[in-house]
């Protein structure tokens, strides 16, 4: 019968790849349609969002963010004692074929710096200067602000595991910060607030 192969086929093909399926015949006869979903055994859709809607972590980020002893905040300030400036943005990535906190800073002038520091220890992996044509509107963002790098990433904290922290020097002139399994908030240059970054919520919750 119809309705069986068609089945038994979502049935396979959710078994090779290492999920579950959940098949529902609309009618009893033959020629009825199934619809199906398949499923990993996480709970997600195929369509790669959890089964709430939200937006799925990058499992490699997750995992780099759990096993990190060193935190962003912890990272900035170690970027700044090796390389004196102002922190621009800090992520955790492995660009560069080793996990690390990269930190953007930039010193006196208009010389930015690239500093790469351990997670599990907080060393300095690497430095070096790099280039950015953005220097006039950071500096325009960061004037009179009271809250650094280090003061958004300590305050983002409290929401969930940092992973990033940028500033956005174009639209609100806010630190926008990423957590770990919580989103992505936004902290204000001179209070230190934080408030989800509405934009994304929004983003990750479209599901049409």
């Amino acid at each position: 019968m119809k309705r069986n192969i068609v089945i038994a086929v979502v049935t396979a093909a959710a078994l090779l790849g290492g999920g579950t399926a959940t098949a529902l015949a609309v009618s009893g006869d033959d020629d009825a349609t199934p619809t199906s979903r398949v499923t990993d055994d996480k709970g997600r859709d195929d369509d790669g969002r959890d089964d709430d809607g939200g937006r799925e972590d990058d499992p490699d980020e997750a995992r780099a963010a759990a096993s990190a002893d060193v935190t962003a905040a912890e990272a900035i300030a170690a970027a700044l004692k090796h390389t004196p400036g102002t922190a621009v943005s800090a992520d955790l990535d492995g660009d560069e074929g080793r996990t690390a906190w990269e930190v953007d800073v930039l010193g006196k002038g208009d010389t930015w710096h690239s500093v790469r520091i351990d997670p599990a220890s907080g060393k300095v992996l690497s430095a070096h200067e790099d280039d950015e044509d953005d220097t006039a509107e950071v500096r325009a963002a960061l004037k009179g602000a009271s809250v650094s790098a280090e003061d958004a990433a300590r305050a983002a904290a409290a929401k969930g595991t940092v992973t990033s922290v940028d500033l956005d020097d174009d639209g609100e002139k806010v630190w926008e910060v990423e957590t770990s399994g919580a989103g992505d908030w936004k902290v204000a240059l001179n209070t230190a607030k934080v408030t989800p970054d509405r934009e994304d919520s929004d983003d990750s919750g479209d599901n049409d």
